[in-house]
């Protein structure tokens, strides 16, 4: 009955026909069962809605959003939720059948924090699957909050990713939801926000599965733009740094977290050949942690832009090999 439901699944839609049943089944598959779906079609040119339609469960909610955009999409779903708590889920992605319930657990466990989130794991072309390194989060098999967000995004990789997220609706609304029309970054800049302000509770228990693989990500396109001006979780970053509105103790580690996106910015600027723009952003880019970093990114920027990109795709080839491991389609039996 719809008076049962527990969280609100939010799947923004576009051009995702040959995923959409994958995350779908994803969610049919959770041990916990409490839900409702909202898919949010961007005006797809595929057969993504017709799959959806297709689907005889009355617990799925579609509609197609007003303009266009992942976070307009967001948003909208959102302000369509019938419950208080939203999970997202991107419609290449999926989860595993725990996922839910984790979500639900830590939530009832720790219900202050402003981000629910579990592990995950990234699927990259070729059928990579790549595990993250986290750091400064305690191993398998804790589950709590982390002790410092900062620390954690600074030493290793995003402890959290739209598909493995929980939010309170209010919480979500309250920040002001996600941001339209950001070229990059538009998730961090959503995480800054909450994490200036609420804890994060953390699972091992229940991991998402982050399709990197698939075609029409945003992300796969940013390699060809380049990026001139800094991303908004950098600007609200170093806002708050001039407000003094972080606390010292997590001063350091947000001036860090901080670093470590703009050697990513100064990295994608050389990966689109340009090294001009990319040494004025390492110049002014301030670093004790990462300063080798630097310094080898500043080298790569001073030599010719072919020598870098077969620099770059030899070191790539590298680590594909080094860490290749094919993807099984029912990952959570292993």
């Amino acid at each position: 009955m719809m008076n049962d439901i527990a969280v609100s699944v939010i799947i923004p839609l576009y051009n995702k026909g040959e995923y959409i049943s994958r995350a779908l089944n994803s969610v049919f598959q959770q041990t916990f069962q409490n839900f409702e779906i909202i898919v949010v079609d961007g005006h797809s040119g595929d057969d993504g809605p017709s799959i959806v339609k297709s689907i005889e469960d009355n617990r799925i909610i579609f509609f197609e959003q007003e303009g266009k955009g992942l976070a307009l999409a967001r948003n909208q779903g959102v302000n369509r939720a019938r419950t208080d708590f939203i999970a997202f889920l991107d419609a290449d992605d999926e989860w595993s059948p725990e996922h839910l319930a984790s979500l639900i657990r830590l939530r009832e466990k720790f219900p202050n924090a402003g981000i629910y989130a579990t592990t995950y794991k990234r699927i990259e072309p070729g059928n990579v699957v790549k595990i993250p390194k986290f750091r400064a989060i305690p191993p398998p098999t804790w589950e709590g909050l982390i002790p410092n967000y900062f620390l954690a995004g600074t030493l290793g990789a995003t402890p959290i990713i739209p598909t493995s997220v929980g939010i309170p609706k209010d919480v979500f609304i309250g920040v002001g939801g996600s941001t339209p029309g950001v070229q990059w970054g538009e998730d961090d800049d959503l995480w800054i926000r909450i994490v200036m302000k609420y804890p994060v509770a953390y699972s091992w228990k229940g991991e998402a599965l982050w399709h990197c693989d698939a075609d029409n990500r945003i992300g796969n396109s940013i390699p060809d733009l380049p990026l001139l001006t800094r991303e908004p979780v950098v600007e609200r970053g170093l806002v708050a740094l001039s407000n003094h509105t972080v606390s010292p103790e997590d001063a350091p580690f947000l001036k860090e977290y901080i670093a470590k996106f703009e050697l990513n910015r100064a990295l994608w600027n050389l990966k689109t050949g340009n090294a001009k723009n990319a040494r004025t952003i390492l110049k002014e880019c301030k670093t004790k942690r990462f300063i080798l970093r630097k310094i080898r990114l500043l080298i790569f920027s001073s030599i010719p832009v072919p020598v870098f990109m077969l620099s770059w795709k030899t070191i790539r080839l590298l680590r594909h090999h080094l860490f290749h491991k094919d993807y099984s389609h029912d990952p959570w039996l292993k």
